[in-house]
């Protein structure tokens, strides 16, 4: 083999480095500017993408903290209005109450009022009917005709002792 005779060393070395030199040569000119600037642009890019995503992240952080303060407003107000109408809701059935109270109150009295006139009616009733009932049975048991008087004393002596 040629490449391996001793007496082509010196030519194959001075093409080795020529070639050599002829390929850094275009790789430096060409190629590593080409290489560099390309390693420059994706660092730009990235460093874009970085700064562009701080500055979402800013405005998300701002955004996230007026919603919370949104949020929290809105639930004071919320509470603000659940009480207010717990309140009014209170009043009005309080309201309420003191009418149906009131209105019940006054049944209950004439209710009393009432059951108190027929008590006394049912008594009288009764006291009229009692002497009657032995007027009758005096007549018919005896043949005998009391006095009005007598027989109604008697009837409200055995009813006092009744009570």
């Amino acid at each position: 083999m040629p490449q391996f005779d001793p007496a082509t060393f010196a030519s194959q070395i001075f093409w080795l480095v020529v070639t050599f030199l002829a390929l850094y040569a275009v790789i430096a000119k060409f190629a590593i500017p080409r290489i560099e600037e390309i390693l420059e642009q994706r660092a730009r890019f990235v460093q874009e993408d970085l700064d562009r995503a701080a500055a979402l992240k800013a405005d998300t952080d701002t955004a996230i903290a007026t919603y919370e303060k949104a949020m929290a407003a809105a639930r004071n107000q919320a509470r603000d209005v659940m009480l207010a109408a717990t309140i009014e809701l209170k009043k009005v059935a309080d309201e309420k109450t003191a009418v149906v109270t009131a209105e019940v109150g006054k049944q209950i009295t004439d209710a009393e009022t009432r059951i108190e006139k027929a008590k006394s009616e049912a008594v009288g009733s009764i006291k009229s009917i009692a002497a009657d009932t032995a007027r009758e049975a005096v007549a018919r048991i005896s043949g005998l005709s009391l006095d009005a008087a007598k027989i109604d004393a008697a009837v409200g002596a055995a009813l006092k002792d009744a009570r």
